[in-house]
C-alpha cells in the first residue's frame, strides 16, 4: 500500500473513499463532517437518514466505520466513521485505531482501491495531532487491507508536519 500526504480539501480528493470523521447521528456537523455534508449535497444526508431509520437507529458506535454514496463528492463512496473523543484520563487509543481498521475493512467490502482520511478526531474531540497521527499510521500500516493507496488529507501545515513526521 502506498501512503500519500495531501494538505488541503478532503471534498476535494478524486477517490474511491472518502473518510468522514462523522459524529454519532450520522446528520452532519462541524468540520470534516459539515464540509462533507454540505460539499456532496442532500444525497449524503438522505442516505445517512436511511442508515438511521435501519441498522444504525441508536447512531453509529464509537470506532465502526459505514458507507454511502458521496453525492456531489469526487468520489464514489464516503466512509463514515466515528473517533473517539481524546480522554486524558482513559485510554481510547483503540477506538481510534479502530476508525482506520474498520473504514479500510468498509472500503474492501466495497473494492475500493483509493480511500482519503483526515486526521480523525483531532478537532472538536481534542486528540492532540501527534498522538494521532501516531495511531493513524500505525494502525494503516497494520490493516490487512487491498488498498492500494491510503491518502492523508491534513488541512493544514501544521497537521502535515506532524503526519510527515510520522511516516518518516
Amino acid at each position: 500500500m502506498n501512503i500519500t500526504l495531501v494538505k488541503g480539501d478532503i471534498t476535494a480528493q478524486p477517490v474511491d473513499a472518502v473518510v468522514n470523521a462523522a459524529n454519532s447521528s450520522l446528520m452532519g456537523g462541524g468540520g470534516v463532517d459539515g464540509a462533507i455534508h454540505r460539499r456532496g449535497g442532500p444525497d449524503i444526508l438522505r442516505a445517512c437518514r436511511e442508515l438511521r431509520a435501519g441498522h444504525y437507529g441508536g447512531g453509529l458506535p464509537t470506532g465502526q466505520a459505514v458507507a454511502t454514496t458521496a453525492g456531489l463528492l469526487p468520489a464514489r463512496w464516503v466512509i463514515h466513521t466515528v473517533g473517539p473523543v481524546h480522554s486524558a484520563a482513559e485510554d481510547r487509543s483503540h477506538l481510534l485505531a479502530s476508525c482506520y481498521r474498520e473504514s479500510l475493512r468498509v472500503a474492501d467490502e466495497l473494492e475500493a482501491a483509493t480511500v482519503a482520511f483526515p486526521a480523525i478526531s483531532t478537532g472538536i474531540y481534542g486528540w492532540p495531532m501527534d498522538d494521532a497521527a501516531r495511531i493513524a499510521v500505525a494502525a494503516v500500516r497494520a490493516a490487512e487491507t487491498s488498498v492500494t493507496e491510503v491518502r492523508f488529507v491534513l488541512f493544514d501545515s501544521a497537521a502535515y508536519e506532524v503526519f510527515e513526521a510520522r511516516l518518516g
